[in-house]
């Protein structure tokens, strides 16, 4: 399977007046007459990046990249301790991406989102379901209060030195405790330093749980104070409310999607988001074609799992 696609321009940018006090940051690329696809980004909190555009054929796809709310450069950014996050659920997001699509004036778009914004497309999808042409999913999650407690907890059994680091960062004497939450309360705190230390810790499980190699490089923008306090914000605040969703909704509701073409694609070795999930959810969703990639974690550039998703969205380029 081949690789990226060149870098492409950008064709319009826009802030989207969400009418709540958010602005959300949108961006478009590629031809401006072909195949509309929105990008969902992952985190919560990552923020969309130039490098999504390039998994799409810019002469065939209208590829519409936005940041999520609290992220990126959209308004007000998580990382200010004052940004009230109460405004800032699933719910929230999903009106937002429909307002998008509204402004856009998109009829039907494909959905392509990675870890959790294969979360944020299957619930967009499942509830919109009439606007969504085909979908393509990578590192596939769902944002179970099980996946939730295997990501903070069940995988530190394969990383005990660094997840010894994280638990004990978290100013709780046990273990078993609800780090998701006594993450959030430090992110919280009154004291920037305080702050400050929690998102550091945060960001380095967070690098840790992604690592498919011994002494793999840390991710850059973690080294962003800005983007790390946000993210860790947003991550726990989404997390520690299970993302306002009911336990197993997405995979139960996954026959909403019967008419809906999808691919999944799951790297073999992802340690943070097993592939229990991507199979499970592929069960209850017929149309949906799970593409399992050996010797590929979480990441979308490890090795195959780029090819495997451009396939993706080559294949549904010219599907109607």
């Amino acid at each position: 399977m081949g690789g990226l696609y060149p870098e492409v321009a950008v064709v319009e940018t826009g802030m989207l007046d969400t009418g709540d006090g958010n602005l959300i940051y949108w961006e478009t690329s590629g031809n401006p007459t072909g195949k509309p696809a929105l990008v969902v980004h992952g985190g919560p909190g990552s923020g969309s990046d130039p490098t999504l555009r390039r998994f799409f054929d810019p002469e065939r796809y209208r590829i519409i990249q936005f940041d999520q709310r609290g992220c990126g450069r959209s308004r007000p950014h998580a990382s200010d301790p004052t940004t009230d996050l109460s405004t800032n659920t699933t719910a929230h997001l999903l009106d937002d991406m429909e307002l998008l699509r509204a402004h856009l004036e998109v009829e039907r778009w494909l959905l392509f989102g990675l870890s959790w914004g294969s979360t944020l497309g299957l619930a967009y999808a499942e509830l919109h379901r009439e606007f969504v042409t085909e979908i393509v999913l990578g590192a596939v999650t769902t944002t179970r209060p099980s996946e939730i407690d295997w990501l903070y907890h069940g995988s530190g059994r394969f990383l005990p030195e660094e997840w010894h680091r994280f638990w004990t960062g978290a100013g709780v004497d046990d273990p078993d405790a609800d780090l998701v939450r006594a993450y959030r309360r430090l992110l919280d705190d009154q004291d920037p330093a305080m702050r400050e230390q929690a998102a550091i810790r945060w960001c380095e499980w967070e690098d840790a749980i992604v690592a498919t190699t011994p002494n793999a490089e840390p991710n850059p923008r973690y080294a962003d104070p800005v983007f790390r306090m946000g993210f860790a914000r947003l991550v726990t605040h989404y997390f520690s409310n299970a993302a306002w969703l009911d336990d197993g909704q997405l995979i139960a509701n996954a026959a909403r999607l019967r008419n809906i073409p999808g691919r999944l694609v799951h790297g073999r070795l992802d340690l943070s988001s097993p592939l229990q999930t991507a199979w499970q959810l592929s069960q209850g969703w017929p149309t949906a074609e799970l593409v399992v990639v050996e010797r590929s974690g979480h990441s979308a550039t490890d090795p195959g799992m780029t090819g495997a998703l451009v396939a993706a969205t080559d294949h549904f380029a010219t599907h109607q």
